[in-house]
């Protein structure tokens, strides 16, 4: 493949541009929580991903973890979010952006009686959509299999900061 050649002087227009109005995007249902997919590493060259989450009263996003190749950032859109961010906690409202870098332990819940919402961007991607789809499949079945989360975690750069309490259910 041979690299496009820039010519500073006479750009080259082209129309790739996306929109994906309130509603579009394929969306995943488990646990209390809805995932839709609204900018996909196929959309942007694995440079980013864009996900609207959706969290129930109750719902946990993710315990503890970290990532090593990718950073994330949060916005929260509607109601409160309960982040830990290194050794902190905090009650995000609506508006907060909580930006953590790869190597930083994080976690996310509702802990309020509202439903919270926020936009996920992941970058690169690391083709996060993939992990998203096979969460749907691993919290959808009768039980959860903590060696599959396990190993889908891994394969998609996230590691668990305890083993024991990795699940994303209360009370674990």
């Amino acid at each position: 493949m041979t690299p496009q050649k820039i010519d500073p002087f006479h750009d080259r227009l082209e129309n790739q541009g996306i929109i994906v109005a309130p509603g579009e995007g394929e969306s995943l249902d488990m646990n209390g929580m809805r995932i839709c997919l609204k900018v996909t590493s196929a959309m942007s060259n694995d440079q980013l991903g864009l996900y609207e989450i959706s969290l129930n009263p109750g719902a946990i996003g993710a315990k503890p973890h970290y990532h090593r190749f990718m950073d994330e950032t949060f916005v929260v859109t509607r109601g409160r979010l309960t982040v830990n961010v290194g050794n902190s906690e905090r009650q995000a409202e609506q508006g907060t952006v909580i930006y953590v870098p790869r190597f930083t332990a994080h976690a996310f819940r509702n802990d309020s009686k509202e439903e919270t919402r926020l936009m996920l961007l992941f970058n690169p991607a690391q083709k996060r959509e993939g992990f998203f789809r096979g969460l749907y499949q691993t919290l959808t079945e009768d039980s959860i299999d903590p060696g599959k989360y396990l190993a889908l975690y891994n394969k998609y750069d996230s590691y668990p900061v305890d083993t024991a309490d990795m699940l994303p259910v209360r009370g674990n």
